[in-house]
């Protein structure tokens, strides 16, 4: 029951989440000329994020602090 309501409540946050940012992006590219600055900066923020993750889940350092070390 608490794994389904953890469930549900992140499928509604992931949902807003991605509506925060089709919101802004459309913003952006309705703000033109100098909407292009903000999209460089909103497109490099994403990758940055992007890349922090990928390397997250890749580590096994990370794994073996968090797992033995923090305990």
């Amino acid at each position: 029951m608490e794994k389904t309501a953890y469930i549900l409540l992140s499928i509604v946050a992931l949902c807003w989440l991605i509506a925060i940012i089709i919101g802004v992006y459309f913003g952006i590219i309705a703000f033109f000329p100098f909407g292009l600055i903000g999209l460089l900066v909103f497109t490099a923020f994403g990758l940055l994020f992007i890349k922090v993750i990928k390397e997250r889940i890749k580590s096994k350092e990370d794994d073996y602090y968090s797992k033995k070390i923090d305990k």
